[in-house]
C-alpha cells in the first residue's frame, strides 16, 4: 500500500454511522476532509464486526454483508480525493452497549468485582465465533474497497481484555502466559489472511502498557508484538491506556508542550528494537517538528493523529505548505462527548470560538 505522506489519521469514534452501523452522507463528508486535507492514511473508527459488538450509537458496523454497498462508495469517494483507508475492527467486549445489542457484554473472564452489570464470560464457542466475525468482515472491508484492516486491541475492548491480566483470569488454553494471552489474536489475524489473501495488509492497534494496576506490562506487550509480527502482520500501531487508568497513565490534556507530546514515544522504542514491521505512533503529537523527529530518529514509520484532525481536517496540507506552527487543538477532550453520545463528533471549543 502506496502512500502520499508518513501521517495517519487514527481511528476515531465518528459517532456519524446510521442506527444499524451504515455509512450516512455525514460520514462520508469526514472522510473525504480528511482525504482532501492531505492524510496520508485514514483509519476509519472502530467498526463493530457483531451485532453484541457494538460499543455505542452511531458507530460504523461491518457485522452484515448488506452494509457493504454504503461502505463501498464511501471508500470510491475517498479513492477519488488521492486517499487511502483502512477499516479498523472491533468488538467492544466489556465496554459493548447493552442497552443497543439486547445483551449483556461478552467479557474475556466473568469474576467478582468485574463489574455492578452482568457480564457473561466468553466460552470456547463464543471465542471461536469472534475470530470468524473478524475474517468475515475483513471479507466484507476488502470487497468495500477499503485498503487494508486494522485489528482493534487496545483501550480494554475485548481483544485487548485477553492480553490484560487485569482482566483476563482464564486458566484455558487463552489464558495465563503472554503466548496464551495472545492466543485469539494469531488465530484472527489467520482467519483474516485466509479470506483476504497474502497480499492485504492487515495492521493491529495495541496498547504498549495498560497503566493500570495488574494490567498488561510493556514487557508483555513486546512478546505478544514479536509473536504476530513473526506470523505476517503488517504493521502496528501503539497506543496505551484503559478507561480506567487514571492517573497511572499519561495526561492526555492539556498538551501545550513539546515535552508533553508523544507520551508513548520511550515505550515504542522497546517495540523498535523487537520487531522489524513498520511502527505507527500515536499519542499527543501536536507539532511538525515533533512529528519530524519521530521520523528522522526512527522511532516509528508513521506518525498517527487523532484529536487534531478532529479540529483541523486540512492540518496536513497547511504543514505541506509550509505553515508549521502546531495544530489547533487544545486537547481538551469535549469532542468526545458527542461522538460518544452517537451525535458525531466535532471540536466543541472550535464551534464556541465562533459563536462568541
Amino acid at each position: 500500500m502506496q502512500l502520499s505522506n508518513r501521517f495517519v489519521r487514527s481511528a476515531t469514534r465518528e459517532g456519524m454511522a446510521a442506527d444499524n452501523g451504515a455509512v450516512t452522507p455525514r460520514l462520508m463528508e469526514t472522510f473525504n476532509a480528511l482525504a482532501e486535507g492531505g492524510v496520508g492514511l485514514i483509519i476509519s473508527g472502530s467498526s463493530y464486526v457483531h451485532p453484541y459488538g457494538q460499543g455505542g450509537p452511531g458507530q460504523l458496523g461491518v457485522y452484515k454483508d448488506e452494509l457493504i454497498p454504503g461502505l463501498r462508495e464511501m471508500t470510491a469517494s475517498v479513492h477519488e480525493r488521492g486517499g487511502r483507508i483502512v477499516m479498523q475492527l472491533t468488538h467492544a467486549g466489556y465496554y459493548a452497549a447493552e442497552n443497543l445489542t439486547g445483551h449483556p457484554p461478552l467479557v474475556v473472564s466473568d469474576f467478582e468485582s468485574l463489574a455492578k452489570s452482568p457480564r457473561r464470560e466468553a466460552t470456547i464457542q463464543d471465542i471461536q465465533e469472534v475470530v470468524s466475525a473478524f475474517g468475515d468482515a475483513a471479507g466484507r472491508a476488502k470487497s468495500a474497497g477499503f485498503d487494508g484492516v486494522q485489528i482493534h486491541s487496545a483501550h480494554g475492548y475485548f481483544l485487548s481484555e485477553f492480553l490484560s491480566p487485569k482482566f483476563n483470569k482464564r486458566t484455558d488454553e487463552y489464558g495465563g502466559s503472554i503466548s496464551n494471552r495472545a492466543r485469539i489474536h494469531l488465530e484472527i489475524y489467520r482467519a483474516i489472511r485466509r479470506v483476504v489473501g497474502s497480499d492485504y495488509p492487515i495492521l493491529m492497534k495495541m496498547n504498549c502498557r495498560d497503566f493500570d494496576e495488574n494490567g498488561l506490562t510493556l514487557d508483555d506487550s513486546v512478546q505478544a508484538a514479536s509473536l504476530l509480527a513473526d506470523a505476517g502482520l503488517d504493521a502496528i500501531e501503539v497506543s496505551g491506556g484503559l478507561p480506567t487508568s487514571g492517573a497511572l497513565a499519561p495526561i492526555r490534556t492539556g498538551i501545550n508542550s513539546v515535552e508533553r507530546e508523544a507520551y508513548f514515544k520511550e515505550e515504542i522504542r522497546a517495540f523498535r528494537k523487537a520487531v522489524s514491521i513498520p511502527l505507527i505512533l500515536v499519542g499527543g503529537i501536536r507539532s511538525f517538528e515533533v512529528a519530524e523527529k519521530i521520523i528522522d530518529d526512527e522511532l516509528a514509520d508513521y506518525v498517527s493523529l487523532c484529536r487534531p484532525l478532529i479540529r483541523e481536517p486540512d492540518l496536513i496540507n497547511r504543514w505541506k505548505a509550509g505553515d508549521h506552527r502546531k495544530a489547533e487543538c487544545i486537547s481538551d477532550n469535549l469532542c468526545l462527548k458527542p461522538a460518544l453520545e452517537g451525535m458525531g463528533v466535532y471540536c466543541v471549543s472550535r464551534e464556541r470560538e465562533k459563536e462568541k
